[in-house]
């Protein structure tokens, strides 16, 4: 398995700054954040299948678009995979026909460019080639997921957007291949009451949610999501209140193979 990061940052500005999503190889998107927008139109027609960790717009404001462009040169609908409720919400809110047509009834309802794969967490999704894909628990303002990426040799984990879960570090810790974690951590601690009321993380509080983790000192850490006005002051203090962890800063274009 292949992960390229196509965007980790918590807003946009600059030509480095894309909201989240990643490229599994070259047919899965996990979230589709301004990143998406720029593969090239071969690239975006050739995947298969987007899992949303939840409906927010910095991880799904590609998806209308990316629909939209290649939809007519794919022989089969791109899948959509999410819990029924952030499905829901993607139904209500975008594929409405007011904000985007409908794209799950365009050209036809018997032949669509978009179909919708519910799921609910601890259910797996078998991409083929050994490679698997589970939920993970995870806390936040709106229904929201993690993911748990199998490739058959090793194991890696993406907490979407998350604050506080003790349930999302017990299904980690019942891994015993787990590769590598990437974590949001949104807010600077001088900001923790705004990450604690908006289900975000801070590096005080990652702190004291990696003290859950019992894979801490032999699995990579990746910090995600952080907020482009204030990446050298969390970087400062994930530094002060992180560094016996060893975490890295997740990097757009950056690989990730396991």
């Amino acid at each position: 398995m292949r992960l390229r990061i196509l965007g980790c940052s918590g807003g946009i500005g600059g030509r480095h700054l894309r909201t989240t999503s990643m490229l599994v190889d070259h047919d899965v998107l996990i979230d589709a954040g301004t990143g998406v927008m720029d593969l090239s139109i071969a690239e975006l027609a050739a995947i298969d299948h987007v899992f949303l960790t939840h409906t927010h717009l910095d991880h799904i404001a590609a998806l209308p678009l990316m629909v939209d462009t290649v939809g007519e040169m794919r022989s089969r609908p791109l899948t959509v995979h999410a819990s029924e409720a952030a499905l829901a919400i993607l139904r209500h809110h975008i594929f409405n026909w007011s904000i985007w047509p409908d794209f799950s009834e365009i050209p036809s309802p018997e032949r669509p460019f978009l179909q919708f794969q519910p799921f609910e967490s601890g259910q797996v999704r078998d991409l083929g080639q050994g490679r698997r894909i589970t939920p993970l628990p995870v806390s936040h303002t709106v229904p929201a997921t993690g993911y748990l990426l199998e490739s058959g040799r090793s194991s890696l984990a993406f907490s979407g957007d998350t604050g506080s879960c003790p349930a999302f570090w017990q299904a980690l810790n019942a891994r015993s291949d787990l590769k590598a974690l990437i974590i949001e951590c949104a807010f600077s601690n001088r900001e923790r009451h705004l990450a604690e009321r908006s289900g975000h993380l801070c590096p005080s509080i990652l702190a004291a949610e990696l003290e859950q983790f019992a894979h801490a000192d032999h699995c990579d850490i990746y910090i995600t999501h952080l907020k482009p006005g204030q990446i050298e002051l969390t970087l400062e203090e994930i530094e002060t209140c992180l560094g016996d962890f060893r975490p890295r800063m997740l990097q757009s274009n950056q690989v990730i193979e396991i």
